[in-house]
């Protein structure tokens, strides 16, 4: 069982290509996941940010749907037997972790680093969290792959 956490960006769905064909060849099972930093900001005006909560939520859940929905079309014309989640974390990288011991994953299968900006909210360098605290395995894909 490979757990495939993405950000949106092209190197995480580089490794989404890469651990899909692994599992195709090692007969596993797929997951993967994003985990979505809440919005954060730092501001005494409240009312100031609901249309930019708002509109932050939108996106990342568009974004998270259409990379998870691209995801599992992979896996169906691979023949790879494929689970998708969503989850909110102010610390991606645990969710990772958490993700792949519930789970009872073999691998952790992910790009090296992400991107900056809302990607980055979305999984950043928490690549460098994962290998460093996780149990499970944590196979790292580079740029350029």
């Amino acid at each position: 069982h490979i757990l495939v956490p993405t950000d949106c960006s092209p190197l995480s769905a580089t490794a989404v290509d890469k651990a899909m064909a692994l599992a195709r060849d090692v007969k596993a099972k797929v997951t993967v996941m994003i985990a979505i930093e809440p919005f954060h900001v730092l501001t005494t005006n409240q009312g100031s940010l609901s249309d930019t909560r708002e509109s932050y939520a939108r996106h990342a859940k568009a974004e998270a749907e259409r990379v998870l929905s691209d995801a599992q079309k992979k896996a169906k014309e691979l023949a790879v037997t494929c689970g998708v989640t969503q989850v909110e974390a102010d610390q991606p990288y645990k969710a990772i972790i958490e993700a792949a011991e519930k789970n009872g994953c073999d691998l952790i299968a992910m790009g090296s680093h992400g991107r900056t900006g809302l990607s980055q909210l979305m999984l950043g360098s928490h690549a460098a969290e994962v290998v460093s605290k996780a149990k499970t395995p944590v196979l790292v894909i580079p740029e350029g792959a």
